[in-house]
């Protein structure tokens, strides 16, 4: 009998020549939260078998192979001593495949994913599907919760970053009015819901049209929690699932975008399958929406 196609059929060497690359991140420190995310790239990995590759509603089955260039080595390391080695890694895959696709770990991870496609930031653009601003003050250090400020005073413009997803009673009038202020887009939950997903994303893709280069920031907290309860601030309210794999799809069928991550999986929050699949069901956004490239 023949297996079931799935997702872990097309996972390739770390060497091998293939269009995609899957980068581990399992960064847990400096989370405002405490929690384990680092147990996320493992158990994506084991999940990826349950995720068939036919897509009935397209009727098209996932053929991009992955190189999977398995977990870099940050057991112990703060942000800021982890961003070298996962900025350095992330490069290189950048270098050889079309698209990186780099797992979390918190949101930490985000800001030397932008780094890793060096040039100018001015030429780099992020766009985040996440509840939360992340610009909390960095006089204290780099945690999860300030990536986007970080990315600012590195020297990013507002102009080129757009964010998805905002959620009410989760963020401050002063991350608020800092991100408006730098010229960020903001579009909030209730625009969402409002005016559509597709809405959304473009007006996020014009925000960023004059960026020569893309990087996606999939904060996993962005969806409800009732859908995902291991996302440790995730909140009620947040995004339909339905609605983050239509944008998944979307964002990485345009060209420019070089590196999609996954952030804040805490595994062991939900003693389900649920969350593992809504994860693993990200890869198959991933490649889906690369596939209409």
């Amino acid at each position: 009998m023949t297996a079931w196609p799935n997702l872990s059929d097309l996972l390739v060497e770390r060497d091998a020549d293939a269009p995609i690359a899957l980068v581990g991140a399992p960064l847990a420190a400096g989370s405002v939260t405490p929690g384990a995310c680092d147990q996320a790239p493992p158990l994506l990995r084991r999940t990826l078998k349950r995720i068939g590759r036919y897509d009935v509603e397209s009727a098209r089955e996932l053929v991009t192979s992955i190189a999977d260039k398995g977990d870099v080595a940050l057991a112990g390391l703060s942000i800021e001593q982890a961003t070298p080695p996962i900025r350095d890694t992330v490069a290189e895959a950048a270098q050889s495949h079309a698209l990186t696709l780099l797992v979390g770990g918190n949101n930490g991870v985000t800001r030397p994913g932008v780094l890793a496609l060096g040039g100018e930031l001015a030429e780099i653009g992020l766009i985040t599907l996440d509840a939360h601003f992340d610009m909390r003050d960095t006089s204290q250090g780099l945690s999860n919760g300030n990536p986007v400020r970080a990315l600012l005073e590195d020297g990013m413009p507002g102009a080129n970053i757009a964010q998805v997803g905002l959620a009410s009673f989760a963020n401050s009038a002063a991350m608020h009015r800092d991100a408006e202020d730098a010229g960020n887009l903001v579009v909030t939950m209730a625009e969402v819901r409002r005016d559509g997903i597709d809405h959304a994303i473009d007006r996020a893709l014009d925000h960023v049209a004059h960026c020569d280069a893309l990087v996606i920031d999939c904060d996993i907290d962005v969806i409800d929690r009732s859908q995902f309860p291991a996302a440790p601030g995730a909140r009620p309210g947040g995004m339909d699932s339905t609605d983050f794999f239509r944008a998944v799809r979307r964002l990485a069928s345009d060209r420019r975008v070089r590196v999609i991550d996954l952030t804040e999986w805490d595994p062991p929050l939900d003693p389900t399958d649920l969350s593992a699949l809504t994860a693993a069901r990200w890869v198959a956004e991933c490649l889906a929406g690369y596939e209409l490239r």
